[in-house]
């Protein structure tokens, strides 16, 4: 079980940045050179997929929580003390921004609040990707150091 939850988090955590990643550049792409029928699809999409991200966001933390419980500093505690506005940008930027950039868009509702919108689903989305990838640094630092002294110890 010590060697599945590891894996279980870098899997889940890396669909989750792939998928957050993905909603990102389709969105960019379709505002800037899709048309109308593009951004229903684009914006449809992505609001059925986050249905898939909800849960693989709660994995990666439960499973990051579950391997160092009591840990607050050092590349680790960077990585708790991210988490946290990670998941409320989620839930109380992203969601709802989906949820209405869908239905705006279902509806050829592309005005001005259309656009307001998909700017602060983008910024959220930007500030969540680096956030996720500082992470991402942090473990795999984490394993450098971890191979480094493994090595020395031989």
């Amino acid at each position: 079980m010590k060697k599945l939850l590891p894996l279980i988090h870098k899997i889940s955590g890396l669909i989750a940045f792939i998928l957050i990643a993905s909603f990102f550049v389709s969105s960019l792409f379709v505002d800037m050179f899709g048309d109308k029928t593009a951004v229903i699809s684009v914006k449809s999409n992505i609001f059925v997929a986050i249905w898939f991200l909800i849960p693989l966001m709660a994995i990666t933390g439960m499973t990051g929580m579950k391997m160092a419980p009591k840990v607050t500093s050092g590349p680790i505690g960077a990585k708790k003390k991210r988490m946290p506005f990670v998941a409320l940008n989620g839930l109380l930027v992203l969601l709802p921004a989906a949820y209405f950039l869908k239905n705006m868009a279902i509806n050829g509702e592309f005005n001005s609040l259309f656009y307001t919108l998909q700017t602060i689903e983008l910024l959220a989305g930007f500030i969540n990707l680096t956030l996720m990838g500082l992470n991402i640094r942090d473990a795999m630092t984490l394993k450098r150091g971890r191979k480094s002294l493994s090595s020395k110890s031989l």
